[in-house]
C-alpha cells in the first residue's frame, strides 16, 4: 500500500480534525485586497483527502504520519501543531478506491511527476510502499512519539528532528544532508494548506520561544534557495506573494508610521475564532514590522532580500509570470521609492539605525553598514531587470541608474582597505577645506587600531564595515564583504583580495566554524560603550564577532562566482566535523569557535538550509548564477568617467543631465 493511501486510512479513523478549505489551497488566490490574506477552515471530518506533492515529501511526510499514528493514535490528545504536522496541499476526492497521484494539477510543487535527485539517489514519481516505510524504520531505529530517530546515549529533541547521536567520525555526509532535509521540512509553515516558508527555529531545549516560531524574511532566503535548487518552487511562489501583500499592511508604532513599501521583518499563522461562527476556524497571518521587535528596529534588508529572493526565483522557475503581474511590480516599485527617496544625507549609501539588518542589535553599525549597502546594489540591479518597461517607471529608472554609479564609485574609493590604502590614511593630514581634499571624510590616522596594523596581510583586502563623518569602522563584516562580491559592487580585482583575505586569516575567521560574523570582537570599554553592555553581544559572541554556520553559503556563492570554489568546499568540510553533533546551533562563541553559542537556538533553519544551499551549489556551481550579477559594463564606463574628472564640483544651478555625488 503506498504511503499516501496509508496516511488516508489512519485520516480515516478519525472522527473530526482541522483542515484546510480546497478553495483557500488554490494557488492561484486572489492577491488584490488583503482580505484574501485570510482563509476559512472549516471543522469537519474530511477522511478522503490525498495527498499528492513531490516524492521527495511524501516519503518525508509519510514517516512522519506513521510515527505518530503509531506512538499517539489519531494526534493523541486532539491538538494539532501546524509546525510540526507536515501537510500537503490536499485534493479532496469521492472515495479511498479511487485515489491517484498521477494528477498533476492537484500537486503544490511543479512538475512533481518527474525524478527528484536526492545524494545521488533517484525517488520514483510514486510514493514509498509500506513495506519500505517499515524498512525504513527499522534501519533508522525507534522512532520516537516526536518524530526524532533515537540514537545511542542521546537525548532526544522534541521537535521533530532527526538527531544523530553517534560519534561525529562515523556519521557519513550523506546522512548529515539526509538530517538536514529532514529538519528544514520540518521547519515548514503552512497557510491554508499551502507552504508558505520555515519557522527560524525548532529548538526543543529553549522554553522561551520568542519569536524563533515566526517566518523571517532574512531567514527564509537561505531556504527558499534550497528548495530552488531542487526544483520546488511553489513555496517560495507563495513566500513571495504572501509576504508582498503584508507590505500594504497600516503599520504605526506610537502614533507613527513608517514609508510605504517597508517589508516585514517576519509574520506568524495564527489560528483565530472565525466571528459569528463557533464551528469554524480562521487562519491570519500576523506581520512584525518591528514594532513588537526587541529594539523596534525597523528590518531595512526584508525589502532588499525579497527582491534578490523574486529575481532568484524567476530565473531559477523560468515562471515569468509573475514578473508581469501589476501587483509585484508595484511591491518593487514601493520598495525602490522608498530606498531612493531624497533626505538630507550627502552621500549615495543608505542611511539607517543601528541593528536593522542581520545584527538587529547594537553593535555600532549605524550611520552607512555595507552589509544594507552590499544588499541595495545587489537589490537594485535585480529591480533593473525585472522592472517591466512602461512610461510610468521612467523616471525611477533613471534615478536607479543614478544612484548605482554614484553608489558603485563611493564604496569602492571609500570602503576599500588595503595596506597601500592603510599606509595612505597612516599619513593623512586633517582639517581640510577644499573641494579637492584628499582627506575627505576628516578621518584621523589614530583611528588606526594596533590590530588592524598587525592584522592586514600583504596580500588581500576588504571593505570596511562603515563610513562616516570623521568615523571609519576597520571590522571585517563577511556578509557586506561576501555579497559586495555576489552582487559586483566590488572590482574584480577586489573581489579576489577578499577571498584572499579570508584564505589567509582562516584561522580566524573559518577556525573551528565557519564564519565569523565581523571581526575583532568588540571588548572591554569598547564594548560597554558601543554596546551598553549588552550581556548576549558580549566578546566573541552572537553579533559580536560570533561564529555563524548560514554565512557558508554567501561564502559558497562568492567562491564560485570567483572562480574559487575550493575555498567553500574547505569550510563546508569544517562545518561537516560537528555541526550536526552539536544540533545545527544558531551560532558558536569564543575565538575559535569552541563552544556552542551561550544563548544559541539549536536546529536553527538557516544554519541548516546555509549548510543544504552550500553542498547543492558546490555539487552544481553553475545554478549559483540566479544569485550572481555582473558588472555592469555602462557602470563600469560611469565609474571611469569620474575616476577621471575633476572632483570639484560647480556650484550653481542645475545645468547637468546628470549629477554624481561623491
Amino acid at each position: 500500500m503506498g504511503t499516501s493511501e496509508a496516511v488516508l486510512q489512519i485520516l480515516s479513523s478519525g472522527s473530526c480534525i482541522l483542515s484546510s478549505d480546497p478553495r483557500a489551497s488554490n494557488l492561484d488566490l486572489n492577491f488584490a485586497s488583503k482580505f484574501h490574506i485570510k482563509c476559512v477552515k472549516k471543522r469537519a471530518s474530511r477522511s478522503k483527502q490525498m495527498f499528492n506533492c513531490s516524492s521527495f515529501l511524501q516519503n518525508r511526510i509519510g514517516i512522519h504520519w506513521l510515527k505518530r499514528t503509531r506512538d499517539y493514535g489519531l494526534f493523541g490528545n486532539s491538538t494539532v501543531d501546524r509546525l510540526q504536522l507536515l501537510t500537503c496541499k490536499c485534493q479532496q476526492a469521492e472515495s479511498v478506491g479511487g485515489l491517484t497521484a498521477e494528477d498533476g494539477n492537484g500537486t503544490w510543487f511543479v512538475d512533481s511527476s518527474r525524478a527528484l535527485h536526492l545524494n545521488g539517489v533517484i525517488n520514483p514519481p510514486n510514493v514509498l510502499e509500506f513495506e519500505d516505510v517499515q524498512q525504513l524504520k527499522q534501519e533508522n531505529g525507534d522512532l520516537t512519539s516526536n518524530g526524532a530517530v533515537k540514537q545511542e546515549n542521546e537525548s532526544l529533541p522534541s521537535n521533530g528532528a532527526l538527531g544523530i547521536g553517534k560519534d561525529a567520525s562515523k556519521v557519513t555526509i550523506d546522512s548529515i544532508e539526509d538530517e538536514a532535509w529532514d529538519l528544514l521540512l520540518n521547519s515548514m509553515v503552512y497557510y491554508c494548506g499551502s507552504p508558505i516558508g520555515t519557522i527560524a527555529a525548532c529548538d526543543p531545549t529553549s522554553s522561551n520561544v520568542l519569536n524563533y516560531d515566526q517566518v523571517f524574511i532574512r531567514d527564509f532566503i537561505p531556504s527558499g534557495i534550497a528548495f530552488l535548487l531542487k526544483g520546488e518552487y511553489d513555496i517560495v511562489r507563495n513566500f513571495i506573494l504572501h509576504t508582498l501583500q503584508l507590505q500594504s499592511w497600516e503599520k504605526t508604532m506610537d502614533c507613527h508610521s513608517p514609508g510605504q513599501g517597508l517589508m516585514p521583518a517576519s509574520f506568524k499563522v495564527r489560528t483565530v475564532p472565525l466571528d459569528g461562527d463557533d464551528s469554524a476556524t480562521e487562519e491570519v497571518l500576523d506581520p512584525d514590522f518591528g514594532e513588537a521587535a526587541i529594539g523596534r528596529v525597523a528590518p531595512v534588508d526584508s525589502g532588499l532580500w525579497w527582491i534578490i529572493l523574486l529575481r532568484a526565483y524567476g530565473k531559477c522557475s523560468g515562471d515569468l509570470s509573475i514578473l508581469e503581474r501589476i501587483d509585484v511590480q508595484t511591491g518593487i516599485k514601493m520598495i525602490l521609492r522608498l530606498c531612493l527617496a531624497d533626505g538630507f544625507d550627502m552621500f549615495p549609501t543608505l542611511l539607517v539605525t543601528d541593528g536593522s539588518c542581520m545584527i538587529d542589535r547594537r553593535m555600532g553599525i549605524h550611520g552607512h553598514p555595507l552589509e544594507i549597502q552590499a544588499l541595495f546594489y545587489s537589490a537594485l540591479l535585480c529591480a533593473r531587470e525585472m522592472l517591466a518597461p512602461e512610461d510610468g517607471s521612467a523616471d525611477l529608472i533613471r534615478a536607479l541608474n543614478n544612484r548605482l554609479v554614484a553608489l558603485s564609485f563611493h564604496i569602492r574609493e571609500y570602503y576599500w582597505i588595503d595596506l597601500r590604502k592603510l599606509n595612505e590614511i597612516y599619513r593623512y593630514k586633517t582639517e581640510e577645506y577644499s573641494y579637492d581634499a584628499v582627506n575627505k571624510f576628516n578621518i584621523y590616522p589614530d583611528q588606526i587600531s594596533p590590530w588592524l596594523v598587525e592584522w592586514m596581510p600583504n596580500q588581500g583586502g576588504y571593505l570596511i564595515g562603515n563610513l562616516q563623518p570623521a568615523h571609519m569602522d576597520f571590522r571585517f563584516f563577511s556578509l557586506g564583504n561576501l555579497w559586495s562580491v555576489v552582487s559586483g559592487l566590488a572590482t574584480i580585482d577586489q573581489s579576489h583580495a577578499i577571498l584572499d583575505l579570508i584564505e589567509a586569516k582562516w584561522t580566524d575567521l573559518v577556525a573551528g566554524m565557519p564564519l565569523k560574523i565581523c571581526y575583532p570582537a568588540l571588548e572591554g570599554q569598547e564594548w560597554q560603550i558601543i554596546t551598553g553592555s549588552d550581556p548576549k553581544n558580549t566578546p566573541w559572541s552572537y553579533h559580536n564577532a560570533g561564529s555563524w554556520p548560514t554565512l557558508l553559503w554567501q561564502l559558497t556563492v562568492a567562491g564560485i562566482k570567483m572562480n574559487r570554489p575550493e575555498i567553500a568546499a574547505r569550510a563546508v568540510e569544517v562545518a561537516e566535523r560537528c555541526i550536526s553533533r552539536d544540533k545545527w546551533p544558531e551560532y558558536y562563541d569564543t575565538k575559535r569557535a569552541r563552544f556552542i553559542g551561550k544563548q544559541a537556538r539549536l536546529f536553527q533553519t538557516w544554519s541548516i538550509a546555509g549548510y543544504l544551499v552550500a553542498k547543492l551549489l558546490l555539487a552544481d556551481p553553475s545554478a549559483a548564477k540566479m544569485l550572481i550579477t555582473e558588472e555592469d559594463p555602462e557602470l563600469v564606463n560611469a565609474f571611469s568617467c569620474m575616476i577621471s574628472a575633476n572632483p570639484r564640483r560647480k556650484r550653481g544651478r542645475k545645468n547637468l543631465k546628470q549629477t554624481y555625488i561623491v
